[in-house]
């Protein structure tokens, strides 16, 4: 991104020079999308089988997996910029702090999904409820537990006054 792609509204800030953590990408995920408009806008929009491609080191950190029926997927989004402060989301038309959106553009781009798992072959993961570029760099699972997980009263004002 450069820093022509700001839209009205939108406020970028200069990044720091250096990192404050490491991560070790886990593995790769392999999805239907390879341009952002083709993309889902968030993880339910789609029933698109994916693949999450665990690396072969990290195999056995999936044992037991498949007895889970959802899971949390926490990726990287490679490809998002990651130094806007404000954006505009395309459907609102109104500045909105970063950390009050889920859009893929922030500091750290971390992104989570809730997903349905398949089927697990091995080390490859097929799952539904993703929303995110075809090779998109893994960082973590875990499992799902709709007792301790699931806000039905959770509210966002913004959307909800929409």
């Amino acid at each position: 991104m450069s820093p022509s792609d700001i839209r009205p509204g939108e406020v970028a800030v200069p990044l720091p020079e250096h990192f404050d953590a490491q991560l070790y990408f886990i593995g790769r995920i392999r999805t239907p999308w390879t341009r952002r408009e083709d993309c889902p806008k968030n993880a339910r929009e789609s029933d698109a089988i994916c693949r999450v491609e665990v690396d072969e080191r990290w195999a056995d950190a999936l044992t037991d997996l498949e007895t889970c029926s959802h899971l949390f997927v926490l990726y990287w989004m490679d490809r998002a910029r990651r130094d806007l402060v404000l954006q505009v989301p395309r459907d609102y038309r109104e500045p909105r702090g970063t950390f009050a959106l889920r859009s893929p553009v922030r500091p750290n781009p971390i992104a989570a999904s809730v997903v349905r798992l398949i089927e697990r072959k091995r080390r490859v993961l097929l799952v539904a409820g993703l929303d995110c570029l075809d090779g998109t760099p893994l960082l973590d699972l875990k499992p799902y537990f709709a007792s301790t997980d699931a806000v039905p009263d959770a509210v966002v004002g913004w959307h909800a006054r929409r």
